[in-house]
């Protein structure tokens, strides 16, 4: 088969590869009887087609220092309504994590605005308020600086938070200066007309003029409800597990808003600290487990008097899973508890009432598709149908995408066209516009993850292609431009031999390392590193240079196969796919992944199926748990990071859209739950958590190591002080990777 970069088989575009020892065997780079050590860092060696030791040793500092390759990647894209300027974030290099607010005109990229040059100018004790401290967690954002900001209409003023302070930004030829408010700004948005300029501070929606004067508060929390409510914020669901981050919309003509209140009170209360720092006090987190209450939710429309309470039946539909406010009047999009139906209603701007527009049902979960739930110029309703064994995407009343193209994302509106991000191959996503003159058009071209925004006959076509990113301009009438990616190029690059396995044909990547030749003579047999997620929303077996693939070549440089396995409930493959893993989502994911090594290994002799480890985490933390305790006999060691080991431990919307409701089916719960099943540990298992993670709580490590002491079942466990889910401290992100890869070393190669 073929791999993503052109080259046939697994060694790659360099034809065959395999540096040997005075025995003949391949060893890898610095093994004795290696000669990589005369190659010049981060070449290949032009006879052996192998990368340079120095190549390889340099990686893991590479990837921490990059924050995995994500610095100086083009972010958060907006336009103009005349496609002229394009609006982004972007470090200044690859290794810089301070990020700032760029334009790309008629005189090319320049920084609008310069974080390190406006720091000096903030206010006095700002700080990182807590709500972007959770937003950027949330959101897996490893940069500094400008991390978000938000343009009107127009697109001639940006406003954005800067530790606290509230700026702004005229976008053709101004200067950032400081707009004056309450407190710490989180989240700003200017009003469409630009004339004034919303925030949240102390969880109260507040607007103030452009100019700062006139500063006003229009809705938040009684004195009594400081602390557990808020107005103009998300909650943790609907961020997390429904990908709704906004708490407010602006009226077309800027003369009111809708408005999401959040009333936390009912919700469970955690507490997270750092135990490497016992005098820091803990941060509180309304997070609702599996079972608990949600956050109470509500709309209320906000104008110059009394808020308005948006009217529909909250017992039945919790869930806002998404509103906005375009020329035909608000709406909003709700979702029972259980998840099964979805309406997206109409609201009376005057008085609050609300009219059904569309109703989803099915007999698992409907599953929300990003960005839908909007309206054309006409205000035909944009949602999602699923017929045919496919998510399609239904306009008005007509289904406009065929069978067979997953969509996965809708992209925005402008007239009568609707692009959308679709994938007719699970390998790849593509983008796409429909209209009523045209059908179905393809924007992008070649492999790859496409995502896109357009407007004024602009298209901005951010990729990740087998090569890299790539940002795109596709303007009507125009040679195609770029915007400048200044993500670092790699050390070492992923070589995947992508490959269709077993009787479901499960979609997976073998990484061998660039020095081993199968069929070498005298060569010894690989052991194998399964590195799967496999969970719900992610694929890691794609057509494109994502940092888990470089990850997984640097094991295989070390001298592992590494074999990658999209199983059921992976996205892309069709709605039964996914909800194969309802009630259970370990069993028929580790099945996926033993077919598919069994199968790699039977047509690959040089794969040692006698030993094979297993490391993931999160979702594929728990995995690996699962995989050492209910199958020693083909699993011989694994490690587990941030282990969902305890699914009663995890967010209401997340889990029960898999398992159901904990009390309703406590048995799904029990099947998904390795903590239970601590007793049957026989092999080697490295539990690694940060100890601030407020996503999968360190408590799931801490509740598993438990309960293999009480078991008698040796084990290992790595903290990591002061960490959320993701690694962000270069020094631990790069010392993790070789901590891992010991204890992995240990156990399959003594």
């Amino acid at each position: 088969m073929t791999n993503p970069s052109g080259a046939s088989g697994p060694s790659g575009p360099f034809g065959p590869s395999g540096p040997s020892g005075a025995s003949g065997v391949p060893v890898p780079p610095g093994a004795s009887g290696s000669s990589a050590s005369s190659r010049p860092s981060g070449a290949l060696d032009g006879a052996r087609h192998a990368y340079s030791e120095e190549a390889v040793a340099a990686f893991p500092r590479q990837y921490a220092r990059t924050r995995r390759f994500s610095l100086g990647a083009v972010r958060h894209t907006a336009l103009s309504p005349d496609g002229e300027r394009v609006l982004f974030l972007r470090t200044r290099s690859g290794s810089d994590p301070v990020g700032g607010l760029w334009i790309r005109d008629s005189g090319g990229e320049r920084l609008l605005a310069d974080p390190d040059a406006l720091e000096t100018e903030a206010a006095p004790g700002a700080a990182v308020t807590p709500e972007e401290a959770a937003r950027k967690e949330r959101d897996r954002d490893l940069s500094t600086g400008v991390t978000a900001f938000a343009v009107d209409d127009a697109a001639e003023l940006a406003v954005f938070a800067l530790r606290g302070t509230l700026w702004a930004v005229r976008t053709r030829d101004g200067a950032p200066f400081p707009v004056p408010a309450a407190g710490p700004v989180a989240d700003p948005r200017p009003s469409p007309d630009g004339r004034l300029i919303a925030y949240v501070t102390a969880g109260a929606l507040h607007v103030v003029r452009t100019d700062g004067s006139g500063d006003r508060r229009l809705a938040g929390p009684e004195q009594s409800e400081e602390g557990t409510v808020t107005y103009g914020l998300t909650d943790h669901v609907s961020d997390e597990s429904m990908g709704r981050s906004r708490g407010y919309w602006w009226a077309p003509d800027g003369s009111a808003l809708l408005v999401a209140r959040v009333d936390c009170a009912a919700v469970r209360r955690r507490f997270l600290g750092d135990p490497a720092d016992p005098g820091a006090p803990p941060r509180t987190q309304h997070y609702p487990e599996a079972g608990t209450p949600n956050a109470d939710v509500s709309l209320h429309l906000v104008l110059d008097g009394p808020a308005t309470q948006v009217d529909w039946d909250r017992g039945a539909f919790e869930y806002v899973a998404a509103a906005g406010w375009d020329a035909h009047g608000p709406l909003a999009t709700v979702q029972s508890r259980d998840q099964r139906t979805v309406l997206t209603l109409a609201i009376d701007p005057g008085t609050g009432a609300t009219r059904e527009l569309a109703r989803q049902r099915d007999e698992r979960w409907v599953e929300l598709l990003p960005g839908a739930y909007c309206r054309t110029a006409s205000g035909a309703l944009v949602t999602p149908a699923e017929s045919d064994d496919t998510r399609r995407l239904r306009v008005g009343e007509r289904v406009v995408t065929p069978p067979g193209l997953h969509v996965s994302q809708v992209l925005g509106t402008e007239g009568e066209s609707v692009l959308f991000a679709a994938s007719d191959d699970p390998l790849e996503t593509h983008v796409w516009s429909w209209s009523p003159a045209t059908g179905c058009v393809r924007v992008s071209d070649g492999p790859g993850l496409h995502s896109a925004v357009a407007r004024g006959g602009t298209t901005v076509l951010d990729s990740i292609t087998p090569d890299g990113p790539r940002v795109s301009v596709l303007r009507d009438g125009e040679a195609p431009g770029t915007i400048a990616t200044l993500v670092e190029e790699p050390s070492i690059l992923p070589r995947p031999e992508l490959l269709a396995l077993g009787e479901r044909r499960l979609n997976s990547a073998l990484f061998l390392p660039s020095w081993y030749e199968p069929g070498y003579p005298g060569a010894s047999r690989l052991p194998v590193l399964l590195a799967p997620y496999s969970g719900p929303g992610m694929r890691l077996v794609v057509r494109a240079r994502i940092w888990p693939a470089l990850v997984a070549q640097w094991f295989a440089e070390q001298g592992y196969a590494v074999l990658v396995t999209d199983g059921r409930g992976t996205p892309a493959r069709g709605p039964a796919w996914e909800k194969a893993v309802w009630g259970d989502q370990l069993t028929p994911v580790l099945e996926d992944q033993i077919d598919a090594l069994h199968a790699a290994a039977a047509a690959r002799p040089y794969l040692d199926p006698g030993r094979v480890g297993i490391q993931g985490w999160s979702f594929a933390g728990a995995l690996a748990t699962a995989a050492v305790l209910r199958h020693p006999e083909t699993f011989h060691v694994a490690v587990a990071g941030a282990p969902a080991v305890d699914p009663r431990l995890y967010d209401t919307h997340w889990k029960e859209r898999f398992l159901g409701h904990p009390e309703e089916h406590p048995e799904n719960y029990d099947r998904c739950t390795p903590v239970l099943e601590a007793h049957l540990l026989r092999r080697p298992l490295l539990l690694v958590h940060g100890t601030a993670d407020d996503n999968v709580a360190f408590a799931h490590t801490l509740r598993m190591s438990a309960a293999l002491l009480a078991a008698g079942r040796e084990h290992s466990v790595l903290p990591l002080p002061g960490q959320s889910h993701i690694v962000s401290d270069p020094v631990t992100a790069e010392r993790l990777l070789s901590a891992q890869l010991l204890f992995l070393d240990k156990a399959l190669r003594g």
